[in-house]
């Protein structure tokens, strides 16, 4: 739907699938499919790498994602997919019908960005305050091509494929908005399985993929802190009631008790990231607030946390003499990997792309991330793959989220010919 402010990306994905000629693939249960999907992959590698590009120069914030959702549609426009979009959110939803029955298999990838500014440099940088810091452009890219590729092979899919173009992953819970809007019976069942995959533009070298069973990904919650005082001038501060020095007391103090309340092998964190307080060197304003985000792996964790961060700030404030209003909310869940299909996953990424392309990561990580509802609904995985540019060492680049990160478009055929393969594979190992 072109008009005001929309952009319309049309793409050499568009085109009407083509059969290239079938070779035979193994997956895990020992029985052949007739595709080759990495070699099908590699041969979209230049409108997979103009796709993304594309839509880095439009990153969009949130739930709305006009743009972004209008470039998707684009992309898989002419590829036979029953297409519905969000009611309260700018989503895509694509449902292939498999040529044989079988089960569903769901395959997610989110399309936000961030408030960012870039500065890469890079001639297809983002133009405004928000960027593809996070290395959504690739996922939204990768599916893309995912869906190009099952199309081309849908009369030996053994079931249905169902495409989740997820907004509002950065903070806004859009996979739990997609969750209402009924995405787990978008093809008529429960998904029998939903993966996902997340690029790392650091950390992991290039174009390594890594999982691991069980928890992967962190639960995150949001305290935010207004401490209320009275305003008055700097230059006599005992006639006021200056809510400065007691929020940045409790900021300080929460990182001390912290230490002194959890055991060092309980992995937690609290990070401030905003402070706001004040309009003037000479003026003690009314109130400041500061909102930090926290990271926990267990429910006794989080429970500890949400009763003593509020226990810490109240009682720094009511020895200020100053009132304080305290809230902590529970954001995503931990995500946590089904074990045999975090297993799964390994597998096809050795068989596909060789036993050198994965490796098994030690500990989960303290992000955090909201297909963390998918899979505590349905059997699932997330996995990583490294994107750092060719040459470096990748852990001495710009981390994910960073106004520096870049990330190597060479990765997107390789991502796209995973998610296709687990599809292909989950479907025909389903039984009979």
């Amino acid at each position: 739907m072109a008009g005001a402010g929309v952009v319309t990306l049309r793409s050499p994905l568009l085109a009407a699938p083509a059969h290239p000629r079938p070779a035979s693939v193994r997956h895990p249960t020992g029985r052949s499919t007739p595709v080759n999907l990495r070699d099908d992959a590699r041969s979209l590698s230049d409108d997979l790498v103009q796709l993304r590009r594309d839509l880095h120069r439009i990153p969009e914030i949130g739930l709305e994602l006009p743009r972004t959702q209008e470039a998707v549609l684009g992309a898989v426009d002419g590829l036979g997919l029953e297409i519905t979009t969000g009611d309260a959110v700018t989503s895509v939803t694509g449902v292939l019908r498999g040529g044989r029955p079988g089960p569903t298999v769901l395959l997610r990838g989110d399309m936000d960005a961030l408030p960012v500014t870039e500065r890469t440099g890079l001639d297809y940088a983002a133009p405004a305050d928000r960027m593809h810091a996070c290395g959504h452009d690739l996922h939204t890219t990768m599916l893309a091509g995912a869906a190009r590729l099952l199309a081309a092979h849908r009369d030996q899919l053994a079931g249905n494929v169902v495409f989740m173009f997820q907004p509002g992953e950065e903070g806004f819970d859009g996979a739990g908005r997609m969750l209402d809007e009924g995405i787990l019976d978008a093809s008529g069942e429960r998904p029998a399985a939903a993966y996902a995959l997340h690029v790392m533009s650091a950390n992991i070298p290039g174009g390594v993929f890594t999982t691991r069973s069980g928890p992967l990904l962190a639960a995150s919650s949001v305290l935010t802190v207004t401490v209320k005082g009275a305003g008055g001038h700097g230059s006599a501060p005992h006639r006021a009631k200056d809510p400065i020095p007691a929020a940045c007391e409790m900021v300080t103090a929460l990182q001390t008790w912290i230490s002194r309340t959890f055991d060092v092998f309980e992995p937690v964190v609290l990070t401030v990231g905003k402070f706001h307080a004040g309009t003037a060197s000479n003026i003690i304003p009314d109130d400041a607030t500061f909102v930090a985000t926290v990271r926990t792996f267990s429910p006794e964790a989080l429970a500890t946390m949400k009763d003593g961060t509020v226990g810490v700030c109240r009682g720094i404030a009511a020895a200020h003499g100053l009132g304080v209003d305290v809230e902590f909310d529970e954001q995503y869940p931990v995500t946590v990997n089904s074990g045999a299909e975090a297993e799964f996953v390994a597998d096809t990424v050795r068989e596909v792309h060789g036993e050198e392309r994965y490796t098994p990561q030690t500990n989960p990580i303290l992000g955090a991330e909201d297909f963390s509802r998918v899979i505590a609904e349905v059997p699932g995985a997330m996995v990583f793959l490294g994107a750092a540019r060719p040459g470096v060492d990748p852990t001495a680049v710009p981390n994910n989220h960073s106004p520096l990160a870049v990330f190597d478009d060479a990765v997107l055929a390789d991502g796209a010919a995973l998610y296709a393969e687990l599809a292909v594979r989950r479907l025909a190992a389903a039984p009979a």
